[in-house]
């Protein structure tokens, strides 16, 4: 026997039996950040056999505040990579799959067919339900955990003929996406929900427990209020059997993107349209952009003017997929900057010539 989980092994419970079903077991994480920092250190420390992590974002400066695995020597470096190497310091015993892509409707039952559970750990509502409708075409289960400032949630969707995320969302809607810059998060917030996120995918490997499958678990980390509200299957979401080509932000027209390469020979040849806060814009920005942030974009339509096609630009991508709702019908030519100023700056840098 392995000294390693022996407060495993000795507990009342638990014991040999439900370790031994976690070395046998693998387990997808979606996203390598605030969530799935804390979910993949515990999975992996206390034995799941092989865990796959799917990310293809870098480590930036603002991610260090909530992502306590990440130091300022790793910024500009892969998630994915980073967390791989710490994990495989943690626990040698183990395997570990990386894959620094983002999970699309082309790779996702493919990879999602390869582990017993996953969990979404991700930061967006399409790869929310991307995840759900793979993990019900391929009858695989999902640990779901979300964050709303100093609030959180939690719940576990397709286990044992349960409720859909779709029987909880059924749709998108504009109501409930929040963009990459509006709210925030408490620093701490996060671990709370991937711990409870990897408790939950231990009890659905072990069977210990009762599983939050029919329940959303709800936490007001300021009150310390925890609430559980119902969440009731409907068979409709059960019968999905393909995946939609793309799973985009609601509303959101099919526009098309741009590499940050292609944008820094040519950014002259667009209108290039920063939609984050003047603040944020006043930080940094690419040389020559125009700044009109979200919120004010509607009213300030006019200021988008002439015969160039409109390059849309924010953070991480995600502010743009609403501006080109509203700029539809005005600007007959939309792109959206591939990764967002992220990843524009981890792919052309931020020398004076590129950035004010």
């Amino acid at each position: 026997m392995n000294d390693r989980y022996l407060r495993h092994r000795t507990l009342s419970g638990f014991g040999d039996e439900a370790q031994q079903k976690l070395e046998a077991a693998s387990v997808l994480v979606v996203g390598a950040g605030g969530l799935g920092v804390p979910v993949l250190q515990y999975l992996n420390a206390m034995g799941v056999g092989r865990i796959g992590i799917v990310d293809a974002d870098t480590v930036s400066v603002t991610n260090l505040h909530r992502q306590p695995l990440y130091t300022e020597a790793d910024v500009g470096k892969e998630k994915a990579m980073v967390v791989a190497n710490f994990l495989k310091q943690q626990n040698s015993e183990n395997q570990k799959e990386v894959y620094t892509r983002y999970l699309t409707s082309e790779n996702a039952l493919e990879l999602i067919s390869q582990y017993d559970v996953v969990v979404d750990a991700s930061d967006n509502f399409a790869t929310r339900y991307l995840v759900n409708d793979a993990c019900v075409i391929l009858g695989k289960p999902f640990v779901y955990g979300g964050l709303f400032g100093f609030e959180g949630q939690v719940s576990v969707f397709n286990f044992e003929d349960g409720p859909t995320y779709r029987c909880l969302y059924p749709e998108m809607s504009d109501g409930v996406v929040a963009d990459c810059n509006t709210h925030g998060v408490l620093g701490v917030v996060p671990g709370i929900i991937g711990n409870l996120q990897a408790l939950e995918a231990v009890k659905v490997i072990t069977g210990i427990g009762g599983v939050l499958s029919g329940t959303l678990l709800l936490i007001d980390t300021l009150s310390m209020q925890v609430f559980k509200m119902r969440v009731s299957a409907k068979e409709e979401n059960k019968t999905i059997d393909a995946l939609k080509t793309r799973y985009e932000t609601p509303g959101c027209r099919n526009s098309q993107t741009i590499s940050p390469e292609v944008l820094a020979e040519a950014a002259e040849d667009y209108v290039v349209l920063d939609v984050r806060t003047e603040t944020e814009f006043t930080a940094w920005h690419i040389k020559g952009s125009l700044n009109i942030p979200l919120e004010e974009l509607k009213d300030r339509l006019d200021e988008v003017a002439g015969n160039k096609p409109v390059c849309l630009v924010c953070k991480q991508a995600v502010r743009t997929r609403s501006a080109a709702v509203i700029l539809e019908g005005h600007s007959s030519e939309v792109y959206e900057l591939e990764g967002g100023l992220d990843n524009y700056q981890s792919k052309v840098g931020t020398d004076e010539t590129d950035f004010k």
